[in-house]
């Protein structure tokens, strides 16, 4: 079969019987997309999405064929090697849950990396799908690379078509024309087809855009929950993002460049705070401000010899294979 005779069902495996994914009063359900690699720095859509299909009821729904969709060559499944042979491999997985809140309504939950691609045909899959199950509600993760300090409450840019439910939230204001990934495309060709969308993007420091930075995942499931109404549970997050941040002002505390950048880099943020002029962005530093590299080249040293301090929280884990805004 070619690829543009490829039917969309082809590219995912549904569970049978599938789980009942309808609220109290028939409504359907929220659909979020948290896909990693493009938009996901500090790792922070991958936390929000491990964090609540481990911390809620979840059932599998679907299973994405990921020969079809990744390029394995661009981001290459990681293997074991005993010194004798090969024992073990990594492969990616793109899969679709039910998932249950507190409260028991139900929402879908499509976690994994983003498609590399067919991507036309993995959003006319996630179309018949979101027909399939009568979805009401389209909601993407993201998280950027920000000229913010961790020293500041993680904060939220939003965007999409569901005006009513972000409308409180703060937005970009101006056009832009940028990469595209596969949750933006998705988020587009959904609102095409009548859905209600939006999308969240937390803002990590950029100094920190390589390791796990909890305190964006909590954001963005604080974020989620007043977008969609959903009671989710963020203890977790809140508590992991704490431990880091002991661990962050520890080696700030300890050296003197590291805390004049961190200080350089408030000074901006609460000026910015003080002003709100919706016509300055916190996406890059002026001009005069630190770049950040002094700092990140210090926590990657800080990192590589207290990678073993840090427990379960995950700070000390690197990624640098998928892709950061």
């Amino acid at each position: 079969m070619t690829d543009s005779s490829m039917e969309p069902s082809s590219l995912y495996e549904l569970e049978f019987p599938a789980p009942a994914v309808s609220g109290a009063e028939g409504d359907g359900p929220v659909l979020i997309h948290a896909l990693e690699g493009y938009a996901d720095a500090g790792h922070a859509v991958s936390l929000a999405a491990s964090h609540l299909r481990d911390a809620l009821d979840t059932e599998l729904v679907a299973t994405f064929n990921a020969d079809e969709l990744i390029d394995y060559r661009s981001r290459r499944p990681m293997m074991t090697f005993s010194g004798v042979e090969f024992t073990d491999v990594d492969m990616p997985t793109l899969t679709m849950h039910a998932v249950r809140d507190n409260s028991g309504a139900p929402f879908l939950l499509l976690e994994g990396p983003e498609p590399d691609l067919r991507w036309e045909q993995f959003v006319a899959a996630m179309t018949g799908l979101a027909q399939r199950f009568g979805v009401s509600q389209v909601v993407g993760l993201n998280s950027i690379t920000m000229a913010v300090p961790h020293t500041r409450p993680a904060s939220i840019t939003a965007h999409g078509n569901d005006e009513e439910a972000i409308a409180d939230l703060h937005r970009w204001g101006n056009e832009l024309k940028l990469p595209g990934s596969a949750s933006m495309f998705l988020e587009l060709r959904l609102g095409q087809a009548g859905y209600r969308t939006a999308g969240l993007s937390a803002h990590v420091p950029h100094y920190l855009s390589q390791t796990n930075y909890p305190a964006a995942a909590a954001a963005l499931v604080k974020g989620l929950a007043d977008v969609t109404g959903l009671d989710l549970p963020v203890t977790a997050l809140e508590n992991a993002a704490t431990d880091i941040r002991k661990q962050i002002d520890g080696e700030v505390e300890s050296n003197a460049e590291v805390s004049a950048v961190v200080a350089a880099l408030e000074n901006q943020y609460d000026a910015y705070m003080r002003s709100k002029d919706e016509q300055k962005s916190l996406l890059a530093p002026d001009e005069s401000m630190p770049t950040g590299d002094e700092l990140g080249a210090e926590f990657e040293k800080f990192l590589a010899e207290h990678a073993g301090e840090f427990g379960d929280t995950g700070f000390g884990d690197t990624d640098e294979g998928r892709d950061q805004a």
